[in-house]
């Protein structure tokens, strides 16, 4: 409780008009532009010039960027760590990052907080609207106002679904396995058996976009056990590769996923993540 109230001092100077939660279709706009919904009840605000106006505010520079590839990029941000704890994040519990398209992240507590110089570090960016972002390439819009950035992600093997952009709130909640116990798989089975590991795999790397059934909160892609698992319909050569490289399976035009490279989500993992879901498919 104390480490929880010293955290909603850094933010209570700041303080705007209690707000409902946002839509995920729409962003969430203050007297002074967009806004970030944080907290439990999304009832705290911040614009935009209130973060980068923040005591912790930094200038970051990475030498490359999920989204917009090779760099260097610089970025104005606030560490995610302080505004995790104002959340009320524990630890052993989740962030959830919900974007404006439905997406919605859910990294772990102990990679939220994490604020070690020597450890993958995130931040959530700011854009300045007198300097705004490229577009995302293929896409008509930036990653703005708000953007979950990482520095050393490979010290964490950071997914790639934890780089969340047009973030509109931050909140703070239960393991997804405690939250929607249909996730889990037999409980006989070994604590070692890849079916888990497939689990934890698919809560970082596909419930940002999908449901398992009805599992998730996100609003992007399709679930993958209701009506049917896609490895009733896939053949399991063509699933792997399509995890991989979608593109390379087949490719429609309202197309989003973009698959996984080898040094996120390698062979073993993307194996491991199909043996969850055949698993699933049988529950």
């Amino acid at each position: 409780m104390p480490r929880l109230l010293a955290a909603f001092a850094l933010i209570l100077p700041l303080l705007a008009v209690p707000t409902t939660f946002p839509a995920a279709g729409g962003m969430p706009a203050g007297s002074d532009g967009p806004a970030l919904s944080l907290g439990p009840g999304a009832d705290l605000r911040r614009s935009a010039a209130e973060l980068a106006a923040l005591p912790e505010a930094r200038d970051i520079t990475l030498p490359s960027d999920h989204v917009h590839g090779p760099g260097p990029w610089q970025f104005r941000a606030v560490p995610l760590s302080m505004l995790a704890r104002a959340a009320g994040v524990e630890p052993n519990g989740m962030l959830a990052v919900i974007a404006s398209d439905g997406f919605v992240a859910q990294i772990p507590g102990n990679l939220a907080l994490q604020s070690e110089p020597d450890r993958s570090r995130a931040w959530l960016a700011i854009e300045p609207p007198e300097r705004p972002w490229p577009n995302i390439p293929g896409k008509a819009h930036s990653a703005g106002p708000f953007y979950v950035i990482w520095e050393r992600p490979e010290l964490s093997r950071i997914s790639t679904e934890y780089w969340v952009y047009q973030v509109v709130a931050l909140r703070a909640e239960q393991r997804p396995e405690q939250r929607w116990p249909q996730l889990l798989p037999d409980a006989a089975l070994p604590a070692d058996a890849p079916e888990r590991r497939g689990m934890a795999l698919f809560l970082a790397n596909c419930l940002p976009c999908h449901r398992m059934s009805g599992a998730g909160e996100a609003e992007l892609g399709p679930d993958l056990n209701r009506p049917m698992n896609p490895t009733r319909y896939f053949q399991r050569a063509a699933l792997l590769r399509y995890i991989r490289d979608p593109a390379s399976v087949r490719s429609w035009p309202e197309q989003r996923m973009t698959g996984f490279p080898p040094e996120t989500l390698p062979d073993t993992a993307i194996e491991d993540i199909v043996r969850y879901l055949e698993h699933m498919a049988g529950r």
